[in-house]
């Protein structure tokens, strides 16, 4: 089932598990892996699930669903994370270091989804916020191990430059005749 944004949908912090929050009515609350420090002061307060966010959460939420074949609940999920980055986590500075430049020139559109290669392993993340020169990605795998005791969690973002992002390895079955 696909969860619609209503109006008495709100921001919150949730100071028990201390990560920012999306209240989804009186009874249901989604909670975000974005701690205080990583979020903009006004995420620090209740604030109203924005018109701008909705539209935002809707249109993103169509992508999602053609470009990655996966449930509707797991749609859902991506894309509050994927809104919640998009408006109210800090600025990031480029980190493109912990990654491998791609010899293709690629298009960074909102909700596409690349490939960043780290240690020879490759990472599915997601275009939350698009640059000029840079990207801020959501990684969409478990964990990625960033070396020396750097990693990065499921739905953690960060900002790459767009020669860090690789297209996707399709995997293609060949049918003998």
């Amino acid at each position: 089932m696909l969860l619609m944004p209503h109006t008495d949908w709100q921001w919150r912090y949730n100071d028990a598990y201390g990560v920012l929050s999306v209240s989804l009515g009186s009874e249901m609350e989604f909670l975000t892996p974005y701690k205080a420090k990583l979020l903009i002061p006004d995420a620090l307060e209740n604030m109203e699930f924005s018109v701008e966010h909705a539209k935002f959460y809707i249109d993103l939420l169509d992508r999602v669903q053609k470009r990655l074949k996966i449930t509707d609940a797991a749609a859902v999920q991506i894309t509050l994370n994927a809104t919640a980055a998009h408006f109210m986590l800090k600025p990031q500075m480029p980190k493109s270091w912990f990654f491998e430049a791609s010899d293709v020139c690629v298009y960074a559109d909102m909700g596409k989804v690349f490939e960043l290669r780290c240690a020879g392993e490759r990472h599915l993340v997601m275009v939350v916020e698009n640059g000029l020169q840079a990207a801020l990605v959501m990684l969409l795998g478990k964990e990625c191990d960033l070396g020396d005791g750097k990693r990065l969690g499921q739905f953690d973002t960060i900002k790459v430059m767009h020669n860090r992002l690789h297209e996707p390895r399709i995997n293609r079955q060949t049918v003998a005749a």
